[in-house]
């Protein structure tokens, strides 16, 4: 990443975009310049000008939402904004988007566009009401189940977008699962009689009509994955929470294949087939599926498959062209059955599609099975999405990329010529140099040590007790997680809840609302938490995250790249994992606390400064009691 001089901004030209952006935050609520905000927003729309792609890291606190929106719909051209997590879609739609309405001297349009299992589907409730059909169908589940699709068939009437999160309550899965289609089931809105008020073709149009279309990413590969045949054109694409792309685009233009397939598939032919021996054969299939992939989990399979595999999806093909030539002959008057029929076939041809992908074995792709025994998924996945990428993306529209923490080399990973990208680091406009520690504990032993764990918690124990409470402590697995919290709840009086005790939500709830509790989590919470003040001023996490080096999938990549997989896979992957976790700790210009390594690697392998220049400029030390001083002079404040 460039490095941006300080006060580079204090000298730059004052732009359209720069009036414009200072205008709107000064709207907000204890505004502030923010010069890394400013400096964002000016290569935004540079980028979207010149038709050149940016990179853009933007730390804690820059205010990036704003600093991509405001060029992005200056420029007059169509955007698609795409998030990695729900609740930076909602922050769009609920906050920032209505913000710039009322404040930005632009007029646009906006919405956002889900998947279409997040409606509810107007044909199915419809079905679901038949005196006959429906009635047996209702019939075959609980009677739970049954009131609460009568309770959303009426919100359904009155309700204006049909969306799930409109819900003041939260429907079981097979409630919900009644009365929505994923799009390998919906024939499409012209082979459907209520395909005009339909509430996803309602958000598709919305859609289409906007200047500003809010998606989730899984959403945006689907689009890259079927040409184009999701979302409407545009100009510009904004990526937030990029770090996640490869990953997330691997997913949606790869194949996944789970036994859970087939028995939703048995359950739609079943509600237009009355074969109980058809419908049999194909619930069938996801035993047999499980139980070949059951023993491979974790495994990076060869190609072609294994015979236990290939043989299944073999068989599994010939049962669905039977069951699929059944579903042709059926002829019918009723508009109900007709739209069974045609949800049964597209999600037979679209399960078939996969089942031929699976057992060609596409070259430079790698397949593996992941998930649990019980639930096991197979993937083929491309080695490479680049060229997906550039093909689909890049050589289309202008892709901004951009989060608080990116790997360097995630331009390169994602197929974007490097002439033809800017990336670039804004920093962020807290000052880590005063109000923060990078505390690595050089004398605990290597990790793979046996002493290492024990090691941890005594150190723990220390850092804790000086912090008053007030930590939270990651882990790179449960494993670690849990023993470390049986042992500190046996040493400490502070009280100690873990990932395991609550729904996220009221986890972190739990923790914020208390100025001694500490929180033990994972890899999950390494983003999302938000806890700006005193209550947490100790962040600690017991080792460098690297991926996993058995994980099926970055081994294949990693043999692709040979010498250099390391510093193109592992150091980027460690290095923005860190940075997540090591970003719970500052929140806001006036937080001050202690990022603390257990892992000594830190400060002595050889690839250590790669890692720590991914972090922000925290002051450095390798002793414990200069932490401790720092944690008392928080306290004393």
């Amino acid at each position: 990443m460039t490095d941006t001089p300080a006060g580079a901004i204090a000298d730059a030209p004052t732009t359209k975009i720069t009036v414009a952006l200072r205008a709107v935050t000064e709207a907000l609520t204890n505004a502030e310049d923010r010069d890394g905000q400013v400096q964002m927003a000016e290569l935004v729309g540079d980028a979207i000008a010149s038709n050149r792609h940016l990179v853009v890291q933007a730390g804690t606190g820059t205010g990036k939402t704003l600093a991509y929106l405001v060029p992005a719909i200056m420029a007059g051209a169509r955007v698609v904004v795409a998030t990695a997590t729900k609740a930076l879609q909602d922050q769009l739609a609920d906050k920032d988007l209505p913000f710039l309405e009322e404040h930005l001297d632009v007029n646009f349009d906006w919405a956002v566009l889900k998947g279409r299992s997040n409606y509810v589907c107007l044909q199915r409730l419809s079905e679901m009401s038949n005196a006959d059909q429906g009635q047996l169908e209702l019939e075959t589940l609980a009677v739970t189940t049954q009131a609460e699709i009568k309770k959303l068939a009426k919100w359904a009437t009155s309700s204006p977008t049909g969306d799930a999160a409109e819900l003041e309550w939260t429907p079981s899965d097979n409630a919900w699962r009644s009365v929505s289609v994923g799009s390998d089931e919906c024939p499409g809105a012209d082979r459907c009689p209520l395909g005009d008020p339909c509430f996803a073709e309602q958000a598709r149009r919305r859609a289409a009509a906007a200047d500003v279309i809010v998606v989730n990413t899984y959403l945006y590969g689907l689009d890259v994955a079927s040409e184009g045949a999701v979302l409407p054109d545009h100009e510009v694409v904004i990526f937030d929470e990029a770090q996640v792309l490869e990953d997330i685009m691997s997913d949606t233009v790869g194949v996944e294949i789970s036994p859970g397939r087939f028995t939703a598939l048995s359950g739609v032919i079943r509600r237009i087939v009355e074969d109980p021996q058809l419908v049999g054969s194909i619930a069938e299939i996801g035993e047999s599926l499980r139980d070949a992939l059951g023993d491979h989990v974790g495994d990076r399979l060869p190609i072609p498959l294994p015979d236990s595999i290939h043989d299944v999806l073999n068989d599994a093909r010939l049962r669905l062209g039977k069951a699929n030539e059944i579903l042709v002959a059926i002829a019918t008057n009723n508009e109900d059955a007709k739209q069974r029929k045609l949800r049964a076939q597209t999600m037979t041809g679209r399960a078939i599609e996969q089942l031929d992908v699976a057992i060609e074995g596409r070259e430079g792709y790698v397949a593996f099975v992941s998930g649990s025994r019980e639930s096991p998924r197979l993937e083929i996945a491309p080695l490479d999405v680049g060229p997906t990428m550039a093909e689909g993306v890049w050589s289309k529209r202008v892709g901004i990329l951009t989060s608080a923490t990116i790997p360097s080399s995630l331009a390169a990973r994602v197929g974007i010529e490097p002439t033809k990208v800017e990336t670039v680091d804004v920093g962020s406009p807290f000052d880590y140099e005063a109000n923060s520690m990078l505390y690595c504990a050089l004398h605990l032993p290597n990790p793979n040590s046996d002493g290492f764990r024990a090691a941890v918690h005594d150190e723990l124990e220390a850092l804790i007790t000086a912090a008053d409470g007030r930590t939270l402590a990651l882990f790179t697995s449960y494993r670690s997680m849990d023993e470390a919290a049986e042992a500190l709840r046996e040493r400490l009086d502070f009280p100690i809840l873990t990932q395991r005790d609550l729904p996220k939500p009221a986890l972190i709830k739990a923790f914020a609302d208390s100025s001694e509790t500490c929180l033990f989590a994972t890899a999950g919470l390494f983003q999302g938490v938000d806890v700006p003040g005193q209550t947490l001023s100790l962040v600690v996490i017991d080792r460098i995250p690297f991926p996993r080096p058995d994980d099926p999938l970055l081994s294949a990549r990693r043999e692709r790249l040979g010498a250099d997989a390391f510093s193109q896979i592992d150091i980027p992957k460690a290095s923005m994992m860190l940075a997540q976790a090591g970003g719970r700790l500052i929140r806001s210009s006036t937080d001050r606390g202690v990022f603390a390594v257990m892992d000594p690697r830190l400060g002595k392998a050889r690839y250590r400064w790669d890692i720590i220049k991914a972090l922000p400029p925290m002051k450095r030390t390798r002793h414990r009691s200069e932490v401790e001083d720092f944690l008392a002079a928080i306290d004393s404040d």
